[in-house]
């Protein structure tokens, strides 16, 4: 089956009687046994839960992926994917990736005895000079909130060669227009709150991946950590992925008129969106990923007032998260990136004058009328 086939009829199929064409709810924290020598699939709800198994398979089904695991939130699951690190390894990251991600790399990190170093460019990063305990590279792509692109491929290849893991948080993209595993990923982790749940009601993390010895270490963690999604969430999260790819599809619509718009208008001095082809990575997204989804940031021109255009919109709520039906705008510097030092921020681009836009899903006539209204309340 194609995609938006598997969202609607993948995962686990109910075996009860009454074939619910939406898998049951199964609220119970415990699971009865046989006997002594026949344990079943499911023990106990931390370890492993119906609702929750299911929800796990759809999204690995969509990922082509062997494996899946659903978490409590996003940081679940980085943290998770984490835990697969030893006192003495080291990280490297992209320069410019979540804000939670920094804040768990800069500040967790060191408590354990994990060493990270920040890489400006992976497209053109020579693994040759890694250090030796190099064990993981992370990188978002896109990444928070410059819409980074970095080659997967390319990246992948090379930290294999070192023996690295090789994770992306592919949580812009998801795998309806993204799959880093068949890119050569060794790990994808999602915060799923976002474009998979989509409504802005939960909290959620995915982490897929192929190998049988990665997968069953994630296991162990996440039954050890505990950091497990409810099965309610797990139901809403499952009901969430059999529209996505429709509403992906109407997001990056929406996204492509704003930042065609953005980029037309005095107000604007620079347009961070991969589909634009003035990007300066959009032949690498363009041979990695079937889109280019709902995200995009700007940065004003000195004659126009971000807080003032910011305070002019009317269907962009101010607010942090993106992914779900409505949109968003957000002040990186001071709301998703506030954890990275003003120097560092300085450093990437991300100053006072750069705004993320999640695009929703509201009528695009509304849309660019609202920004363009906002634009001329913004003007000095």
């Amino acid at each position: 089956m194609r995609y938006e086939s598997i969202a609607i009829h993948g995962g686990r199929m109910d075996d009860r009687e009454k074939k619910a064409v939406n898998y049951p709810i199964y609220l119970s924290s415990t699971f009865a046994q046989p006997s002594l020598d026949q344990f079943q699939e499911f023990v106990y709800s931390r370890g492993n839960n119906p609702t929750r198994s299911n929800v796990e398979n759809l999204a690995a089904e969509l990922e082509d992926a062997k494996y899946g695991l659903v978490l409590a939130s996003g940081m679940a699951a980085t943290s998770l994917v984490f835990g697969l690190l030893k006192q003495g390894d080291k990280v490297l990251i992209n320069n410019n990736v979540y804000g939670g991600t920094w804040r768990f790399v800069s500040n967790v990190f060191a408590d354990h005895g994990i060493e990270y170093e920040i890489v400006n460019d992976f497209n053109n990063y020579n693994f040759d000079t890694a250090d030796s305990n190099v064990k993981m590279v992370f990188i978002e792509t896109p990444s928070n909130p410059l819409l980074e692109i970095t080659d997967i491929r390319k990246v992948s290849a090379e930290a294999k060669r070192k023996e690295i893991l090789t994770v992306v948080d592919n949580t812009f993209l998801t795998s309806y227009f993204q799959k880093p595993l068949n890119l050569g990923a060794d790990i994808v982790v999602y915060s799923a709150t976002k474009y998979y749940a989509g409504h802005s009601d939960i909290l959620a993390g995915l982490v897929m991946v192929n190998n049988d010895e990665l997968y069953a270490k994630l296991k162990f963690l996440q039954n050890t950590y505990g950091g497990i999604l409810s099965p309610i969430d797990s139901f809403l999260l499952a009901r969430g992925i059999k529209t996505l790819s429709l509403r992906l599809d109407r997001h990056q619509k929406n996204a492509w008129l704003v930042a065609q718009y953005f980029q037309q208008h005095p107000a604007v001095k620079n347009v961070y969106y991969p589909g634009l082809k003035s990007h300066k990575n959009h032949e690498i997204q363009r041979s990695q990923a079937d889109g280019d989804g709902g995200v995009l940031s700007i940065r004003l021109n000195d004659g126009w007032d971000s807080k003032k255009f910011i305070e002019g919109l009317k269907i962009f709520d101010l607010a942090v998260s993106l992914g779900g039906v409505e949109s968003l705008i957000c002040h990186p510097a001071s709301m998703t990136h506030e954890s990275y030092a003003l120097e560092l921020q300085n450093k990437i681009g991300i100053d006072n004058k750069l705004l993320r836009l999640a695009v929703g899903l509201e009528h695009q006539e509304d849309i660019l009328e609202d920004i363009s209204n906002a634009l001329k309340e913004a003007k000095i």
